[in-house]
């Protein structure tokens, strides 16, 4: 790796994306969401879920709290 395809990454963020710190504070927020209204939760956290398409690791936690809450298994 030579730093390009850092810098690829950095430019092709969603600007909306809040980040980790601030997807892991309303993460429970959302996933209860979610599990009621998908479209609704994806609308009124377009910043969350810009992240969690971004972010392996805080994705895969969103789909274990997910998993938890709606009683599935991934």
């Amino acid at each position: 790796m030579n730093g390009w395809d850092e810098l690829d990454r950095f430019l092709s963020t969603d600007p909306r994306d809040v980040g980790c710190d601030k997807a892991m504070d309303l993460l429970h927020v959302y996933v209860e969401l979610v599990t009621r209204h998908p479209e609704a939760a994806r609308r009124r956290y377009p910043g969350i879920a810009a992240h969690l398409r971004a972010c392996g690791p805080c994705n895969e936690d969103f789909e274990g709290l997910l998993a938890a809450v709606s009683g599935t298994s991934g």
